[in-house]
C-alpha cells in the first residue's frame, strides 16, 4: 500500500481518544449510541450508532492514516466488508486522502442492489484552521457523473409529470441529490469550484454525448416529453 492508504483499525486502548471524538461528532449530526449487534461479522466495529429516523443500528469503524504492510489483507482495515451491515457502516478516517483510499475500495467491493454510497466521516485528529469534521464526497469520472446526473434528472421530470407538471425541475436539487444520495461531489469531479460552473459543464457534456457525433437525434440524454410533435424530445438541460 502507499502512504496515502489506511492501515488496520487501531487497538481499543490506543483508539479511546478517537472513539470519543467520533462519538462527539456523530452526536452533533443526530446519531445516538446503540448497543452492539452480536452474531454478525460487522461486530468488530469500534461502536454502533442509531441514525436519525430509526433506520436500524450502524457499525462505526475507525481507520488510521498509517501505512500498512503490503501483505495486510484488505479485510483487516475494512473489517467485515462482505457483510450487509458492514457495507452500511460509517468509516471514520483522519484525512480526505485516507477517505479517498477507503472510498475507492468500498466502491470496488459494491454489489448490485447497494443503493447507498459509502458513509465516510473525516474527523481530523488536530484540525488545522478552517478544517472541521465532514462527510467525504467522492470525485468520479465525467462519464460516471453524467450518467448519474441524467438518471436523477429523468426521475425529477417523471415526478413533475406525475404531479401534473406544476412543479418545475430544479437542477440545484439534482446536484444536492448527487451529493446526498450518491456521495459524489459534482464540482470536484469536474474540476470547478461552484455549482453554476458544474451545471454549465454538465450541460456541455450532455450535448456532446451522442451515439453518432453531430447527430442530435442520437443524443444519449434526450427526454421524451411527448409522443410526437415539436419539442417531443429535448436534451434534458434544454428542457
Amino acid at each position: 500500500m502507499s502512504s496515502s492508504e489506511p492501515s488496520p483499525p487501531t487497538s481499543s486502548s490506543a483508539s479511546d481518544g478517537r472513539v470519543r471524538a467520533a462519538e462527539t461528532v456523530l452526536r452533533r449530526l443526530g446519531f445516538s449510541r446503540a448497543r452492539s449487534v452480536r452474531g454478525d461479522s460487522a461486530a468488530r466495529a469500534a461502536f454502533w450508532v442509531e441514525p436519525p429516523g430509526d433506520r436500524g443500528p450502524r457499525p462505526v469503524y475507525l481507520v488510521s492514516g498509517d501505512s500498512a504492510d503490503e501483505s495486510t489483507p484488505k479485510e483487516r482495515w475494512l473489517p467485515g466488508i462482505r457483510s450487509v451491515r458492514a457495507r452500511r457502516g460509517i468509516w471514520v478516517v483522519p484525512t480526505d486522502r485516507v477517505a479517498e483510499a477507503v472510498s475507492a475500495e468500498l466502491r470496488a467491493q459494491a454489489r448490485p442492489g447497494d443503493d447507498e454510497p459509502p458513509s465516510i466521516l473525516v474527523v481530523p485528529p488536530e484540525p488545522p484552521a478552517g478544517e472541521s469534521p465532514h462527510w467525504y464526497l467522492a470525485s468520479v469520472s465525467r462519464s460516471e457523473l453524467l450518467r448519474l446526473a441524467t438518471g436523477v434528472v429523468v426521475g425529477l421530470f417523471r415526478r413533475a409529470q406525475r404531479d401534473g407538471g406544476g412543479n418545475a425541475v430544479d437542477f440545484g436539487e439534482m446536484l444536492e441529490l448527487l451529493r446526498r444520495k450518491f456521495g459524489v461531489d459534482p464540482a470536484a469531479s469536474l474540476g470547478v469550484d461552484d455549482d453554476e460552473s458544474a451545471l454549465f459543464l454538465l450541460y456541455q457534456l450532455a450535448l456532446r454525448d451522442t451515439w453518432a457525433p453531430g447527430d442530435g437525434g442520437a443524443n444519449l440524454h434526450l427526454l421524451v416529453l411527448k409522443p410526437t410533435g415539436p419539442a417531443a424530445r429535448l436534451p434534458w438541460f434544454a428542457a
